[in-house]
């Protein structure tokens, strides 16, 4: 089953496409505002090899190509950029309290295709140069706040627009550590447990994901500082915001982010994962040598949002992808239809 029984959209089609546009202008408008970024131009592929690439979970393979002109030279479509705006922001000399966010357009061949997953992935991916004292929990925390009140203020906007979306968003967002999670529902998968929190607190960021054995989900060993030791049996200065999905009875995560590895924490994590061979990557020889600012960043999912913000069932009804017929044929039924 792709949607849930009895299931309707409640916008027709050239409403949707005018509110999907209307809440990435002003989500966009919301995010750069809060957080003092500045829109940039980000590659769509990058060298093989070079280290740039997210790599996700570590298992995923990126989608490859040659290219004849440069002699054959391999390239990949970007799966995000979680290390390439860091690299931008050492590049562009961006200071402190300032920062960056593109429109980036990726490719996940190996991902799964069902009612919230695409190969195409679109999102705002951000990244923000930090003060040295910044390096903390609770920044973490505010920076948090700034997104989820952006989130706020386009489903409020939106709502203004087209009065049949309503804002079931509570005031505030919630924290939970993905440690304390597990000490509380033992016997429920990571999923399980995600949805159990969205449900209790309609919005929660949770803190940690990568740490632990096992970890809650995966989350590669280069970019966010999942392992930091923050007291009190706690780890981990990086998160997911997660909304309860009232459309689907079910949890949505929105967004990955999190304070970025520093020296020690890349040294730390590589050997955590048993993949200390990358410390000979371009990327990361630039890291360890000290060439880039501590950055704190993430990646915002457009249809993602669309989709929750619009009572959308299933994310398809907000992006143009591949999916199966029998999803086509279960969407029509329900007087919806897959772009």
């Amino acid at each position: 089953m792709y949607f849930p029984e009895g299931y309707r959209p409640l916008l027709g089609q050239h409403e949707t496409e005018k509110a999907i546009k209307d809440a990435k202008d002003i989500f966009e408008k919301s995010l750069s505002g809060s957080l003092r970024l500045s829109r940039v131009t980000s590659p769509l592929f990058v060298p093989s090899g070079s280290g740039i690439n997210d790599d996700l979970n570590g298992v995923e393979n990126p989608a490859r190509f040659s290219v004849r002109n440069l002699g054959g030279k391999h390239m990949e479509i970007i799966q995000s950029l979680a290390k390439w705006k860091r690299m931008a922001l050492a590049d562009y000399g961006v200071k402190p309290g300032r920062g960056i966010y593109t429109d980036m357009n990726a490719l996940r061949p190996d991902d799964d295709i069902d009612a919230i997953h695409s190969i195409y992935v679109d999102q705002w991916d951000w990244e923000k140069v930090m003060y040295p004292n910044e390096r903390n929990l609770e920044y973490l925390k505010s920076t948090v706040r700034d997104i989820y009140r952006a989130i706020k203020r386009t489903a409020f906007l939106l709502s203004e627009d087209f009065p049949v979306l309503e804002d079931t968003l509570p005031e505030n967002i919630s924290f939970v550590h993905t440690e304390d999670a597990a000490a509380e529902y033992p016997g429920l998968t990571p999923q399980e447990r995600e949805k159990e929190l969205a449900r209790r607190y309609g919005a929660v960021f949770l803190i940690g994901i990568g740490y632990g054995n096992p970890p809650h989900s995966g989350r590669a060993p280069d970019y966010d500082d999942w392992s930091e030791d923050t007291g009190n049996g706690h780890h981990g200065l990086n998160g997911d915001i997660i909304v309860w999905d009232t459309v689907r009875n079910d949890s949505l995560e929105l967004s990955s982010m999190g304070i970025r590895v520093n020296r020690e924490a890349l040294l730390r994590q590589l050997a955590i994962r048993g993949c200390e061979e990358r410390k000979e990557m371009y990327w990361h020889r630039r890291l360890i040598k000290g060439e880039y600012p501590q950055t704190i960043g993430g990646g915002i999912g457009q249809s993602r949002l669309c989709m929750f913000l619009l009572h959308k069932a299933h994310v398809g009804e907000v992006q143009a992808s591949v999916w199966q017929e029998e999803a086509r044929a279960e969407a029509l039924s329900h007087s919806a239809r897959l772009l």
